[in-house]
């Protein structure tokens, strides 16, 4: 048998999905991730163990894996139909601790390299799972190896695995049973009299119905007198589970031979079947090919479960990235209406602004009326321009203190949301330097002031073109225009209660009155809102700077964009070529 042309495309298709699942990644601690990750696990496995191989090599050999419970004698079965023994057996368990893949010499091309089971290493000769010194035999300290031995006396074209016991109290035994089980042609299913009911072994009879592999049951140690009735019984457990179609091979409670060995009688007629199969190259090819069709058959289901993970995680990320945006644009509504409430007008910023312009003679003359105010502003400072350092620093430290705040508050309601959210408290607890802004952010902050104020500066000087204007600007200084304008910026009262309403309401308007004189409403209004503008902006490049970090933690731990859609066209590609 080759791979024709719909073999080929099919074979593409399945190659393509491979590296689909291979790529996949599911980083984000939500629920359903530790299925996801095992369905893809499981996938893989299939795949690079079975599909891939024998989509690759339809003639190849008709791999037959002999699995079953502690103690049920697989490998005494496995060696009476090879007539010696190649596995060991005992009343130690596990016994078998390393797989053992029985081959007919003429075979042995199949089995040598990495066509299936590739992540396993090949060791030949020997026996079975222990060194020559009786130690465990393992390879890098885990169960990764099978051994390969050839024999003559089983028919070309088959080959029998001896699986570790699917309900080994070795974890690793177990997950190698189950990766054995995904690479087979044919399950040779043995159970005894006393135990086919048991639990375990009917789960994985399940799984082999769910993946459309072939099974056969050897129902072993029956003793001769109850014979018809548990075989009955078990036909029925069978058909109940949709494996009517699965053969049943009885082998008596006996006595085993000098050599350990079941006698020929009594597996004459598995020994027959197994015969025929290999010898029959069109028997085989149903095996394989209704194995193989039952697994290409799972495989939407499992990349389905695959594609939702993914989804489901860039659902996940989607929401943590909103949380940042979220927290950060009340930040900059918190700060922009702080901007104009006259919050930063409190403490420190009055005071100053007291002593910039005085609070009696000078504040009588500007309530008397605006019609002498710009005489008034030149007879009052002319020559002697009042300090105004105190007042521009108190603007500084209250803009920096509330640019501040806001970005320590932000960082806070992003970490408290994300806690809530699926995979945020693993992202919290990775990451415990987000608690808190960027180590740099306060001398960012500062630039930040700085520069606004210097650009505040600029703008007064830009104003001040002709040659009247600049005398006025001159008369307070440029510096002294700028910090009235920047209180200007900061001076409605909203935020403000009991005497500090009137105080900063004077002031406000005290301070609108002096620009006007200087420059005309208009004017000062455009410069107001320009200041206010800029500063905002400069807010807003402080914040995205902080956005950042978030987002990058979050992106580090994000699907790949469209890897959900990628699947699941992957999936459709198998299943149409199938």
């Amino acid at each position: 048998m080759t791979v024709g042309v719909d073999g080929k495309e099919l074979l593409s298709a399945v190659e393509r999905l491979r590296s689909e699942i291979f790529d996949a990644t599911l980083p984000l601690d939500i629920p359903g991730v530790d299925k996801a990750l095992s369905a893809q696990s499981d996938l893989l496995k299939q795949l690079d163990d079975y599909v891939i191989p024998r989509l690759s090599s339809l003639d190849a050999p008709l791999l037959t894996v002999v699995g079953g419970s502690t103690g049920a004698g697989k490998s005494t079965l496995v060696n009476s139909l090879v007539g010696s023994v190649v596995s060991p057996y005992g009343v130690l368990r596990p016994t078998t601790r390393r797989p053992v893949l029985v081959h007919h010499p003429q075979d042995e091309r199949w089995f040598a390299g990495s066509r299936i089971l590739p992540d396993l290493a090949r060791v030949t000769g020997g026996g079975g799972a222990y060194g020559g010194d009786g130690s465990r035999d393992e390879v890098g300290g885990q169960h990764g190896a099978v051994r390969l031995i050839a024999s003559q006396t089983l028919p070309a074209g088959l080959a029998l695995l001896d699986a570790p016991d699917i309900d080994s109290v070795v974890h690793t035994n177990r997950d190698l049973a189950a990766q054995l089980f995904l690479a087979a042609d044919l399950w040779l299913f043995v159970t005894t009299a006393a135990r086919y009911a048991d639990a375990v072994p009917w789960e994985f009879l399940t799984g082999a119905h769910d993946h459309g592999t072939s099974v056969a049951i050897v129902l072993d140690r029956v003793p001769p007198e109850a014979m018809e009735e548990i075989r009955t019984h078990l036909a029925f457990m069978l058909r109940e589970r949709g494996l009517a179609g699965a053969p049943i091979f009885t082998v008596a409670e006996t006595t085993l031979t000098v050599d350990g060995l079941i006698s020929e009688h009594e597996i004459a007629r598995l020994r027959s079947w197994l015969s025929a199969l290999a010898r029959d190259a069109k028997a085989r090819s149903i095996v394989v090919r209704r194995t193989l069709t039952g697994a290409l058959k799972s495989i939407p289901d499992a990349a389905l479960t695959l594609s939702e993970a993914s989804s489901e995680q860039e659902v996940a990320t989607t929401a943590l990235h909103h949380e940042v945006k979220a927290a950060y644009l009340e930040a900059m509504q918190t700060v922009e209406h702080s901007m104009t409430d006259g919050t930063l007008l409190r403490g420190e910023v009055l005071a100053r602004w007291q002593e910039f312009v005085g609070t009696g003679q000078f504040l009588r003359q500007v309530e008397a009326g605006i019609s002498r105010l710009r005489d008034r502003i030149s007879a009052a400072f002319k020559g002697n321009p009042p300090p105004t350092s105190g007042l521009g620093e108190a603007l500084q430290s209250g803009v920096a203190e509330l640019l501040t705040a806001q970005s320590r508050g932000a960082s806070a309601t992003v970490l408290r949301r994300w806690r809530q959210l699926p995979g945020g408290a693993a992202l919290v607890a990775a990451h415990p330097e987000l608690a808190h802004p960027a180590p740099e952010s306060a001398g960012r902050v500062e630039r930040l002031v700085r520069d606004w104020q210097a650009e505040v500066l600029d703008l007064v000087r830009a104003e001040a073109s002709d040659r009247r204007t600049t005398a006025r600007v001159f008369s307070f200084g440029v510096n002294g225009v700028g910090v009235i304008l920047m209180l200007l910026v900061f001076s409605q009262t909203g935020g403000l209660s009991g005497g500090e309403v009137g105080i900063a309401g004077g002031s406000a308007a005290l301070a609108q009155r002096i620009l006007e004189a200087i420059f005309g409403d208009q004017a000062v209004r455009d410069l107001a809102a320009k200041a206010r503008r800029s500063l905002m902006d400069r807010a807003q490049e402080l914040y995205a700077g902080e956005q950042a970090r978030l987002h990058a933690a979050v992106s580090a731990v994000q699907v790949g964009a469209g890897q959900s859609s990628r699947i699941r066209a992957a999936a459709a590609a198998v299943e149409a070529a199938r």
